[in-house]
């Protein structure tokens, strides 16, 4: 229901955007259209990568790698995977939920997506160029900790 809604008030507002300026809106279209087939391969790569994996590890399998039971290793067992993978978002969230449904740790999904989101290993190089080395290693390493952290604290409130 709230996905239709949230159609809907997009479908007024590119009426209201349309009625206001056309040619803006046709531009706007237009850019959004690309910017889509743009994001569409990488998205679809990782949603096939998801999708595989999901199919390949079993529940007991990620119990036993990511289970709660495994305690700080599959934390860092998480923590390391997500550091060097680029997700987005919009997938690493529903890929979290359904790694829990398949018997991964509250905590262990908790620092998946919090080092998924804050910590670049990728990006480093380019993060370097920006802002230079010391930064970019220190921001990093911290953001790291604090998955940690956010995790443990995860951790407390849900159980």
């Amino acid at each position: 229901m709230f996905t239709i809604v949230l159609y809907l008030i997009s479908i007024v507002f590119l009426i209201i955007s349309f009625i206001k300026d056309k040619k803006k809106t046709k531009m706007a279209l237009i850019k959004s259209w690309k910017s889509f087939m743009n994001i569409l391969p990488a998205f679809a790569g990782v949603l096939a990568l998801v999708g595989l994996a999901l199919t390949i590890l079993t529940p007991e399998i990620i119990s036993r790698i990511i289970g709660a039971n495994t305690g700080i290793i599959g934390m860092i067992i998480t923590s390391i995977i997500s550091a060097i993978t680029l997700i987005p978002g919009f997938v690493a969230f529903p890929l979290a939920a359904s790694l829990l449904q398949k018997g991964a740790g509250i905590m262990q999904i908790a620092v998946f997506v919090s080092t998924l989101m804050m910590v670049g290993v990728v990006t480093m190089p380019l993060e370097i160029k920006y802002f230079g080395k010391k930064e970019a290693v220190l921001r990093n390493l911290f953001a790291y900790i604090f998955s940690f952290i956010v995790a443990f604290i995860i951790g407390m409130v849900v159980s």
